[in-house]
């Protein structure tokens, strides 16, 4: 009875332990994220050392996303939206709280951009943030030179708003983001109203900062100028931070002599965050909060912006992170840049229409 006994404890012992291996093969985590927006080498780490298998799949626009999630029910257990459609997200409901007790590794986060996120996500209850940058100004050093000479202001917004600046650049190209939330609110911040303005006489105002320069603007789009500033085709652009270094190493490369070179104007920028939450119909909720802070790890998140060519808000993590990108100022503000920075709330509906007749009137110049 004894070796009966003995047997069947064995064969009870190894059934729990297969159901116990077939339990932990059946964690997963369902991501949505940016297309190429994470370092391969990462998920692979992830998955050898947690067990929990990653499904994992992309997409091209914020709106997209959105679409997904205010379905109700979405398939996925991380999203990750900007903080403009966070703000929205957050109130339609549509994410779950962070429990912070599973994320001991959120210590590591800066307390400086955090406070800046909170304007997007008040307590920063809902999303952890991942990659940042901001718009500013890129330039050919060379042709802005030859158009406005040694004291060409290039680290200021007047490079772009003051026409007697822009007549002369014109020769050489000038481009802006095709985007009335990315240049308005600049315009506004420029003029010292708020960027995030919901009076109709302030978008009137800017209107009329814009129309003076509209003449010398060469277009409007938001991807055509990362090739052409690289290529040598415009001198200056209005466009993403990431964009001018990633195009300005695409030069080098290519040999072609053009240097890219940008300036976080001293006036102020909008600063963007790319962050991480959790849908109220996840299922995988431990799991997520898992990849969450394995993400929040210095050593774990510094080889993410090596490889896209952003900052991260992790403030321990960024003495890893290649000096080019660590000690550029305008990839990575400082302390005292900082404060000049502001984020980009959506503004309700009247206020919006406001700014989008503002935007067919400055693009058409009339």
């Amino acid at each position: 009875m004894k070796k009966i006994h003995r047997l069947l404890g064995s064969a009870i012992c190894a059934a729990t332990l297969l159901a116990g291996a077939a339990h932990a093969a059946e964690r997963e985590l369902r991501v949505y994220n940016w297309a190429d927006y994470i370092l391969p080498q990462t998920l692979k780490d992830f998955q050898q050392g947690s067990g929990i298998k990653l499904i994992w799949d992309t997409f091209d626009t914020n709106e997209a996303l959105e679409a997904k999630l205010l379905t109700g029910n979405s398939g996925y257990d991380l999203v990750v939206p900007s903080n403009q459609f966070l703000e929205t997200q957050i109130k339609a409901g549509v994410f779950q709280k962070l429990d912070k007790s599973k994320l001991p590794n959120w210590k590591h986060l800066d307390p400086a951009l955090l406070k800046l996120l909170d304007s997007n996500d008040p307590g920063n209850q809902y999303g952890v943030p991942y990659m940042y940058g901001t718009v500013l100004i890129g330039f050919n050093p060379a042709k802005v030179k030859a158009a406005l000479g040694d004291n060409a202001p290039v680290d200021s917004w007047d490079l772009v708003f003051k026409p007697e600046n822009m007549e002369k650049l014109k020769a050489c190209g000038v481009a802006m983001l095709d985007s009335p939330t990315e240049i308005l609110p600049i315009a506004l911040h420029y003029l010292g109203l708020d960027p995030n303005s919901t009076n109709p006489d302030d978008y009137k105002k800017a209107t009329e900062l814009m129309l003076k320069v509209r003449p010398y603007v060469t277009y409007f789009h938001s991807a055509k100028y990362m090739t052409d500033i690289a290529n040598g085709d415009i001198c200056v652009a209005v466009g993403y931070s990431g964009s001018f270094y990633q195009f300005g190493n695409r030069a080098k490369e290519a040999g072609n002599g053009v240097v890219v070179d940008w300036r976080l104007p001293k006036e102020g920028a909008p600063i963007w965050f790319d962050t991480f939450a959790i849908p109220k119909s996840a299922k995988n909720v431990e799991e997520a909060h898992a990849f969450l802070n394995n993400l929040l790890d210095p050593k774990v998140i510094a080889p993410i912006s090596d490889f896209l060519g952003y900052p991260n808000p992790n403030a321990d993590s960024m003495p890893l992170v290649s000096k080019e990108i660590s000690e550029n100022v305008g990839l990575t503000p400082t302390a005292d840049a900082q404060k000049t920075l502001y984020t980009v709330s959506p503004l309700p509906a009247k206020a919006e229409r406001e700014r989008t007749r503002a935007w067919t009137k400055i693009k058409s110049g009339t």
